[in-house]
């Protein structure tokens, strides 16, 4: 009898795995690798496996998330449309002649993401947690109408606290106060964390939150933006969440190196926008309409071209890594990449490659330690691939390596929330500035060669003299790259 339970059972796991194993491949129509990576999962692990596709592997419905009708109040749709006609007839004025040179670049991002590209704004570039939070606590302390504030982490600890108080302080002045968090990054919060602020006047929200107590069931899918818009007249964009670690207090990790941007100038038109679609996909009673205040007039603050692109599960295309591809192909000197992760798709690998074996010099900066054990090594396997293509590779020592950002030829960069995986690529919902402006690209770059000083570089003989045991957790890890 316990035989002829067991075989039933054992059948019935066998045709779930089958029914399951025909959805993902006629139904959910995936990439090859990433099905075949989850059909790998199914029938190694045919129990555990289903739980593991429920938190993971689900895909997003395509539909409108963030959906906002005040966007055409404001005229960017119109725009848009008139840059690009403009760029059809060759008729566009590029302020910088530098920014001329992207032509292509900027068209992609206007046809494929709306995103507008601007070119009166100042940017100053931080790379060190302490002072970018003390920048943004004394833009909070001086903001007068609203501060718009959205992390993936969101801690409260000393920092977060820090940032709280502030908040609140200028709620009870009567500055209008919204901060959005992520519920799977921020998983040890919730509304109730923020009841001061939420007394004194200021509004909060989560993004997916969880239906469950515990368990989040869209692991995926995660707002991974950090987006901060204060008065309509300074913003904050780039790879630094809230939290202690984030300022150099953390043991495990020591010192933060991250980069992140503080813009002023018609940039902040776009970054306002996203903040708004995000924050009413979240908001159950609180949704923001348009105002004219959200939307000031710009006085010249200076002369950087950029546009913000944002990307995410609910568009058709895979709007940061287009760029990030375009980018790729564009540069004639060199290419400096820098990213906590490197698991690149094959285009990505197969446009870096091309590039290398090019003549194009072009230098990988990862962490020399991980804060995801499996994403690591799938990264420090595929920072092998790119040596013995003629890549350089360096392992930054100072701490841990959060930055994500590309340089090419000193004329053109990207920094932003997006890092090189499927995950960014995919299923994140992510926003990236794209700059095309000398002194800007080249400051980002002698930061770059700044952290080389404080890296190792990895040689390919290095590479080929690891252990036996870094083969082997490379190898596993390769295995489940399409699903990290």
């Amino acid at each position: 009898m316990t035989v002829t339970i067991f075989s039933v059972l054992t059948a019935a796991i066998f045709i779930f795995n089958i029914a399951l194993a025909a959805a993902l491949v006629f139904l959910e129509r995936r990439d090859a690798s990433s099905t075949w990576a989850w059909l790998l999962v199914l029938f190694f692990i045919p129990i555990f496996g289903f739980f593991i596709y429920l938190l993971l592997g689900r895909q997003l419905r395509k539909k409108t998330l963030f959906k906002w009708e005040g966007s055409r109040r404001i005229g960017i749709e119109s725009r848009i449309a008139h840059q690009m006609n403009e760029l059809n007839d060759g008729a566009f004025e590029f302020k910088d002649p530098n920014a001329k040179n992207y032509t292509d670049l900027v068209y992609l991002h206007l046809r494929n993401n709306g995103a507008l590209l601007t070119q009166d704004n100042s940017v100053q570039i931080f790379n060190d947690g302490r002072k970018k939070f003390d920048s943004l606590i004394l833009d909070i302390e001086n903001a007068t109408h609203h501060i718009h504030i959205q992390y993936y982490i969101f801690r409260l600890d000393e920092l977060g606290t820090r940032i709280v108080d502030a908040l609140t302080l200028k709620a009870q002045e009567g500055v209008k106060v919204r901060l959005l968090y992520d519920d799977m990054g921020s998983r040890s919060l919730s509304k109730r964390h923020f009841k001061g602020l939420i007394e004194a006047g200021g509004e909060v929200e989560t993004f997916f939150p969880s239906i469950l107590p515990i368990i989040n069931p869209r692991l995926n899918y995660r707002n991974h933006r950090k987006i901060v818009v204060i008065d309509g007249q300074i913003g904050y964009i780039g790879g630094f969440n809230v939290g202690d670690e984030y300022i150099g207090l953390s043991r495990k990790f020591g010192y933060w190196r991250d980069t992140h941007l503080r813009i002023q100038g018609s940039a902040l038109y776009p970054l306002q926008t996203r903040f708004i679609r995000d924050w009413n996909q979240a908001s159950i009673r609180h949704d923001i309409e348009y105002h004219e205040s959200f939307f000031p007039l710009k006085q010249e603050k200076g002369n950087t071209s950029m546009q913000i692109v944002s990307s995410g599960p609910d568009e058709e295309w895979e709007q940061i890594k287009d760029g990030y591809l375009k980018l790729i192909n564009l540069a004639r000197e060199y290419i400096y990449i820098q990213t906590p992760y490197f698991i690149p798709d094959a285009s990505f690998y197969d446009a870096i490659r091309i590039a290398t074996l090019s003549g194009i010099d072009v230098r990988i900066m990862i962490p020399n330690k991980p804060d995801h054990p499996f994403v690591y090594w799938a990264t420090y396997s595929y920072a092998g691939q790119m040596l013995r293509a003629g890549a350089r590779v360096f392992i930054y020592d100072n701490g841990f390596l959060h930055t994500k950002m590309i340089v090419i030829d000193n004329k053109a960069s990207t920094v932003g929330t997006a890092n090189i995986d499927v995950r960014s690529f995919k299923l994140n919902f992510e926003v990236n500035a794209f700059i095309y402006d000398e002194k800007v690209s080249t400051d980002l770059a002698e930061l770059f060669h700044r952290d080389m000083k404080l890296s190792t570089e990895l040689t390919y003989m290095m590479y080929l003299d690891r252990t036996r045991m870094i083969k082997t957790k490379e190898s596993i890890a390769r295995l489940l790259a399409p699903i990290l």
